[in-house]
């Protein structure tokens, strides 16, 4: 077993410190794994209506333009959920606020199946937002929370790279679902599974070790945690996270307090620009296709390209940024993105579009991979209490870039066809360079 690393009376634990130095334990292992199949499936609704709108819209003859508010609703509901379950987390706690909010956005997709107008599925979607934002954060900070410091880069970017994956699966499923048995099926099948797996969780996940060292009340529970994890605490009296200013724990306002207020604005404004473009993927690339002309079942597989992407390069810059850091292979990636984007406006979607979703494909793994690594980054710049509240406070500014998408996307395509939407995706990454280039306190590279 790990000792513990006490101070001189040897009764307190730094409990930061033990995991930070400590083994990778099969219960540290566990609680990875849960959490990453919690972002697949957040990754899989949070998708979904990408998917849905070109059936939809056939369906019901309504317009792009229409169906912009019922994006829209989705992702205001993501921003709050991000927001909202960042301090809701630092204060009562990871566990119940992850459960809670994969059962949420379970049950409010398999709702949108019963939804007999837009007004309702905008009504539904964004009590799915809810739910879809506040998960990925949850997982990423109880992920960040039980992995040693030599493996969370890795670990972040690893679990966060399951969001595209979903949305792959998303695809997958989609591409069987839609044509035979319609959206509606579709739509019960991606609420069914959360509802099941938040059940599940309740008796697998554990609570954040980290959060526990905070709650006196609950250190017996520690204990027994931290003896899992293999470290010796029987004459640990106290435990503590390495954290002091505990009275601004969960505080908005901490982010902005000791020289961290330059980071936090540079990071929103990435996380911004990010999310701008790939929601603008997210909800509008299978219509941009099909408004160019490809059949549904091949528009999909430009998402699903755009996702599989995304997988590959998510690992490769987990990889460098494990070794280098994480300034110049963002800053790369981001600037990838760009190129890509700016890339696809040679390529003909009628002529060539095999040739079109390949590319789709390698920009997905440049700008999908950008995205996993901001959390990564968001898990370096912040302490542990205010962590949570630093990685949805970040991810709900990006939000405000997602909402955006659902009507300049549509009005992009309306107006300008692939060119415009192309310059979208490419404009975007260009002011992520920049705020890329501006964070200080990056992930150091490896001595």
């Amino acid at each position: 077993m790990t000792l513990a690393t006490a101070n001189a009376s040897g009764t307190s634990l730094d409990v930061m410190k033990a995991i930070d130095d400590g083994g990778f334990s099969s219960t540290q292992k566990l609680v990875y794994v849960l959490a990453a199949l919690a972002i697949v499936l957040d990754g899989f609704d949070g998708q979904m209506i990408g998917y849905a709108i070109p059936s939809i819209m056939k369906e019901w003859g309504v317009t792009r333009a229409a169906f912009s508010m019922a994006v829209a609703s989705g992702l205001v509901g993501m921003a709050i959920g991000s927001l909202a379950a960042g301090v809701i987390a630092d204060r009562v706690g990871r566990k119940p606020v992850l459960i809670f909010s994969i059962f949420l956005f379970g049950a409010s997709t398999a709702m949108i199946a019963s939804a007999g107008d837009i007004t309702a599925i905008a009504t539904i979607r964004f009590f799915a937002g809810l739910g879809i934002g506040a998960a990925l954060p949850t997982s990423t900070t109880l992920t960040a929370e039980f992995i040693p410091l030599r493996f969370r880069t890795m670990a972040v970017t690893t679990a966060i790279v399951c969001y595209p994956l979903g949305g792959m699966l998303a695809g997958l499923v989609a591409g069987q679902i839609l044509p035979v048995q319609g959206w509606r099926t579709f739509f019960v099948i991606g609420g069914m599974m959360p509802i099941a797996y938040a059940l599940v969780l309740i008796f697998l996940l554990r609570e954040s070790p980290k959060y526990l060292a905070r709650q006196s009340a609950r250190w017996d529970e520690l204990r027994t945690l931290m003896a899992r994890m293999a470290h010796n605490v029987a004459h640990v009296r106290e435990f503590t996270d390495g954290v002091v200013d505990a009275a601004r724990q969960g505080s908005l306002s901490a982010l902005f307090s000791k020289g961290r207020a330059h980071d936090t604005l540079w990071l929103w404004l990435a996380f911004f620009m990010t999310l701008l473009s790939i929601y603008s993927a997210f909800s509008w690339l299978p219509t941009m296709l099909t408004t160019e002309g490809l059949s549904p079942a091949l528009a999909g597989m430009g998402l699903t390209a755009y996702n599989f992407g995304g997988v590959i390069g998510a690992v490769l810059c987990a990889l460098a940024m494990n070794r280098f850091g994480s300034r110049w292979p963002m800053t790369v990636w981001a600037a990838m993105s760009a190129v890509t984007a700016f890339a696809l406006k040679s390529i003909s979607v009628t002529a060539d579009p095999q040739t079109f979703l390949l590319g789709l494909g390698v920009h997905g793994l440049f700008i999908t991979a950008l995205q996993c690594a901001l959390y990564a980054l968001c898990a370096h710049v912040y302490p542990t209490a205010i962590r949570a509240t630093g990685t949805a406070a970040a991810l709900s500014f990006g939000r405000l870039g997602a909402i955006l998408s659902s009507f300049v996307g549509a009005a992009m395509i309306t107006g300008g066809g692939a060119n415009a939407y192309l310059n979208l995706l490419g404009g975007s990454m260009v002011v992520s360079v920049l705020a890329l280039i501006m964070v200080r306190d990056h992930i150091k590279p490896k001595a």
